[in-house]
């Protein structure tokens, strides 16, 4: 079977409740949900959370919250692979067999059911352990600069100091929506930013 798994722990510190802050009208967690179940990829939408309130919003918006996550998963530094290890592992114990994951981020309001559609195709016609949403960088970041602590400028790649912009590589950063993934993949841990992933490129709006 195939599953979504959003992950939404309750303990955020820079915004509280973040995951069920109303967005346009209704908790932001609410448009990932409904995407995913609109995209008709999996068997199972599921929200694995730490937290009462949450669980309690998921479940209206059509989630299945089978679990409570584990308090050692839902500390400040916990990442994301762990987590969905971890529903995995809960559903296999539970007499589910896991073949492809979409891990979607529960702060993802803008994201489309057709979107997770494709990737999930890409991820099938590449063969890939990963595919995952990526969009291009505004600037060369050949061209980068940082600030030091005495607040003078130097150069990252100081050897692109007069490199033109159209003659450097494009590069792309992690678009922060989803990581669709063989369940396979997310059990060993493989690194997301590897050759096991394949991008599925969003345009930068």
């Amino acid at each position: 079977m195939n599953i979504c798994v959003i992950p939404a722990r309750g303990g955020s510190k820079r915004i509280p409740q973040k995951n069920i802050k109303e967005f346009n009208g209704k908790p932001i967690i609410a448009y990932s949900i409904e995407a995913a179940l609109k995209s008709d990829c999996f068997d199972q939408v599921i929200v694995s959370t730490d937290d009462d309130e949450i669980a309690e919003v998921s479940k209206k918006y059509g989630a299945k919250v089978p679990f409570i996550r584990p308090d050692e998963l839902s500390s400040d530094h916990a990442t994301t692979i762990p987590v969905i290890k971890h529903a995995i592992e809960w559903m296999e114990a539970n007499n589910h067999y896991i073949e492809n994951v979409c891990c979607l981020y529960a702060t993802a309001p803008f994201i489309q059911s057709q979107t997770i559609h494709k990737a999930f195709q890409k991820l099938q016609d590449l063969k890939s352990d990963y595919c995952f949403s990526v969009t291009r960088f505004p600037f060369p970041v050949q061209r980068a600069i940082r600030i030091s602590q005495d607040n003078k400028v130097n150069m990252l790649y100081p050897e692109h100091f007069n490199s033109r912009s159209q003659d450097l590589d494009e590069v792309y950063h992690d678009a922060g929506q989803f990581y669709w993934g063989k369940a396979q993949a997310f059990k060993d841990e493989l690194s997301l930013f590897s050759e096991a992933a394949a991008p599925y490129i969003l345009p930068r709006y």
